[in-house]
């Protein structure tokens, strides 16, 4: 299992994180995003999803990805 963090672009209201996770969960991605701190942390299993798909699921929900850098 690969554990990665992003930063989110473009969420406006608590319900965002919701829109997020849920269509992660579709695709097989366990996730937590927090509109507090318009974050994204997943994990995935990179032999069954590539990281590129979940990009590509947050952009068709109307958000971008960052890497995360941590302080």
């Amino acid at each position: 299992m690969i554990k990665k963090s992003y930063n989110v672009i473009g969420m406006h209201c608590t319900s965002c994180p919701l829109i997020i996770e849920s269509d992660l969960e579709d695709i097989g991605v366990k996730s937590s995003c927090s509109y507090a701190r318009q974050t994204l942390d997943v994990e995935f299993d990179d032999s069954r999803i590539a990281e590129g798909k979940i990009s590509d699921v947050v952009r068709s929900s109307g958000y971008e990805l960052s890497p995360h850098v941590l302080d």
